[in-house]
């Protein structure tokens, strides 16, 4: 459970490094932070599964199976999962200014509303799993 928190922290942190880096006019740090920001909830989501996974794509692979496909959360954040994907591998190895503010304005807009669910997600499963034990 402890991991649960700490990721969820560190989502929240990276969310507020996205803000700044989008003040600065940096877009690329400000698509990663947004990225990450969304993965790390993700990843605290499949611990409360007992599931983890060796690489981004399997965690986006599997926060698709288990949390997308499974109704427990829209498809559209499956959906934002992997456009955020492909924003951070732009925004971290891209040459040049390839992604351009109103994207990145939406994707932290975006990136916050999935933070948020997640993380309601992962109270409720706290709270329930401090009451079972």
């Amino acid at each position: 459970m402890n991991a649960v928190n700490e990721l969820t922290e560190k989502a929240s942190r990276f969310l507020r490094t996205a803000e700044t880096a989008l003040e600065l006019g940096d877009f690329d740090s400000c698509a990663s932070r947004c990225y990450y920001a969304i993965f790390f909830v993700a990843e605290a989501a499949l611990f409360t599964k007992g599931l983890s996974a060796s690489s981004h794509k399997g965690v986006l692979s599997m926060f698709s199976q288990h949390f997308v496909r499974t109704g427990v959360f829209p498809r559209e954040m499956g959906r934002l999962l992997n456009d955020a994907y492909d924003k951070r591998i732009v925004g971290d190895y891209g040459i040049g200014l390839l992604l351009e503010a109103e994207e990145v304005r939406q994707l932290l807009t975006d990136a916050r509303a999935f933070v948020q669910v997640v993380s309601e997600y992962l109270a409720d499963w706290q709270r329930k799993h401090q009451a079972d034990e």
